[in-house]
């Protein structure tokens, strides 16, 4: 089950894993279970403190036909200097399909422009216990910031709010549209 806010754990600073051991294997399974079976909105990633361990542990699934990437104790050790484009809409408007929006399981029903570096660098340890170090680019790198900033502690509605841009939340119109609505704050 994923946790929501404001629940404590979702800003807390996980803990490191120590050791690779059962606990650690079901809660990967756990965690895989669950990021599947997400479905309005589908998951694209999921960090432990989403399900209430507090772990350096998360996963990523950018598309319904990538396989489950799991990352233990990730570091971010390099990002591009060059941060991802966003469209700023201005008032409501018909929500497009390409619109760049960050959003996360534990808020539902909010979303927010966020800039975010276009490349990472980062090193991990994969569900069998062995060192990665490999660069990732576009959505894959949106993705990895968004769930390495679960593991500190940090809500993507923070940095929204830290680079001075709108959270929204997604209405439907009396066309039965789907329109961005400002979230005064």
């Amino acid at each position: 089950m994923i946790i929501t806010i404001p629940n404590k754990v979702l800003v807390t600073k996980a803990k490191k894993v120590e050791s690779l051991d059962k606990k650690v294997k079901d809660i990967v399974a756990v965690m895989k279970k669950d990021l599947v079976a997400t479905k309005n909105p589908k998951g694209v990633g999921l960090a432990a403190p989403q399900i209430g361990v507090s772990l350096r542990i998360f996963m990523a699934k950018p598309t319904s036909d990538s396989t489950i990437t799991t990352f233990i104790n990730p570091e971010i050790l390099e990002t591009s200097d060059d941060l991802s484009e966003i469209e700023r809409p201005e008032g409501p408007r018909s929500l497009k399909k390409d619109q760049k929006l960050e959003g996360c399981l534990s808020i539902p029903g909010v979303w927010g422009h966020l800039r975010r570096a276009s490349w990472v660098k980062v090193k991990y340890l994969n569900e069998n216990g062995e060192e990665k170090i490999e660069i990732y680019k576009g959505f894959m790198a949106t993705i990895i910031q968004h769930e390495c900033d679960h593991l500190d502690g940090i809500l993507y509605t923070q940095r929204v709010l830290e680079q001075k841009e709108k959270l929204f939340s997604i209405e439907t119109n009396e066309k039965g549209e789907e329109t961005l609505e400002e979230i005064r704050i």
